[in-house]
């Protein structure tokens, strides 16, 4: 018994000769109400060369039947609605007629390909500095919706690391962190921040000034603030946030970062805590929200290194400063869209608040 292919339907019938087996179907992709069928043609083809192939995309809710007819694959379905449920096959033709359709394809909604996006690019941190130095600087933090992506054209990003932390007491500052891309958009990196005789760095956030220096790093505008002026007897600055200068919570505080998206609860780009003056009455200083690092208090604590993939600035010392923190570049744009049709860099990619959102934490790049 062989089968023949009827008004969208596959019917039984008996030939003298043999139609082709079904093809190995393959990966369904598409973009607005349409779905292109890739498949892999049967090894047995019947008893004749195969003439076409028709592949059919069956709605799952009302049953209704969409195909084409093509000689290769892939295929492409047009006339679909856009977030209906399809199952696709694919059926092969000889002379003799159209043989068994092919496994189903995993269930297809068709949407159409994104042209916008809104977008968060934070750059890496800056390093503390040495010494009651300075907090380090936050990285730079972009955001806005609306940038125009195009299909098929590969984006670069790329992932900025944190300053390191300073480690002496000579002519060494704390690093600035390095600086955050999606395609076109760049974020510089925070500041570091200042030690011994070595002044604060510039930045996305400004690096916060050592004790008795009397201004800190300069911040982007767009991107952060500057960061705080050391004092004596208290010690170094805290480091610009993207919300605010270094100090303006407190004397050596980092400056707080900015919230993304609004109402989440989550912060990234906070400035790091000065380091404090020798003293047994000094107090840990606080980095910004969004992942700012603890400034030391002089008496034999630590400071602490800005938070990973929050582009928080490292916490000043008395002793060593703290390294900053990495940037992180996130997308995300309405979930009736279908997913990027390939990325690299391993992005943690989900589907939740009616949006599909991609986080980078390490350089990649990212197809629609």
């Amino acid at each position: 018994m062989s089968m023949r292919y009827q008004a969208g339907i596959l019917t039984a019938s008996y030939f003298p000769l043999e139609v082709p087996d079904a093809p190995t179907i393959g990966t369904a992709t598409g973009g607005d109400a349409q779905v292109s069928v890739a498949f892999t043609a049967p090894s047995n083809v019947g008893g004749g060369a195969i003439t076409g192939y028709i592949a059919v995309a069956k709605d799952s809710s009302s049953g209704a039947v969409f195909s084409n007819t093509g000689s290769s694959s892939p295929i492409v379905i047009t006339g679909l609605t856009n977030g209906n449920t399809y199952t696709v096959k694919v059926a092969a033709t000889n002379a003799y007629g159209t043989g068994p359709e092919s496994a189903a394809s995993n269930s297809f909604v068709p949407n159409a390909v994104v042209s916008t996006v809104e977008y968060l690019v934070v750059a890496g941190g800056g390093g503390g500095g040495y010494d009651a130095g300075g907090g380090g600087g936050a990285g730079g933090f972009k955001t806005a919706s609306g940038f125009g992506v195009s299909a098929g054209s590969p984006i670069t990003v790329t992932i900025g690391a944190g300053g390191a932390g300073s480690t002496s007491t000579g002519t060494i500052a704390g690093a600035n962190g390095s600086n955050s891309a999606f395609s076109s958009i760049t974020s510089l990196g925070g500041g570091g921040g200042a030690s011994s005789s070595v002044g604060p760095g510039n930045g996305g956030s400004g690096g916060g000034a050592r004790r008795a220096q009397t201004a800190g790093g300069t911040g982007t505008s767009g991107q952060g603030n500057d960061g705080g002026t050391g004092s004596t007897p208290a010690g170094g600055g805290g480091g610009g946030g993207a919300g605010e200068a270094g100090d303006t919570d407190g004397v050596r505080y980092g400056g707080d970062g900015l919230e993304w998206p609004t109402g989440s609860g989550t912060y990234y780009a906070g400035g790091g805590g000065g380091g404090s003056e020798p003293s047994p009455s000094g107090s840990l200083a606080p980095g910004g929200d969004g992942g700012g690092g603890t400034g030391d208090s002089g008496n034999g604590t630590s400071a602490t290194a800005g938070t990973a993939n929050t582009g928080g600035g490292g916490g000043g010392g008395r002793n060593p400063g703290g390294a900053g923190g990495s940037g992180i570049v996130i997308i995300r744009y309405p979930d009736t869209y279908q997913l990027a049709s390939s990325t690299t860099g391993s992005p943690t990619i989900t589907t939740t608040g009616g949006y599909r959102i991609y986080t980078w934490t390490s350089s990649g790049s990212i197809t629609f």
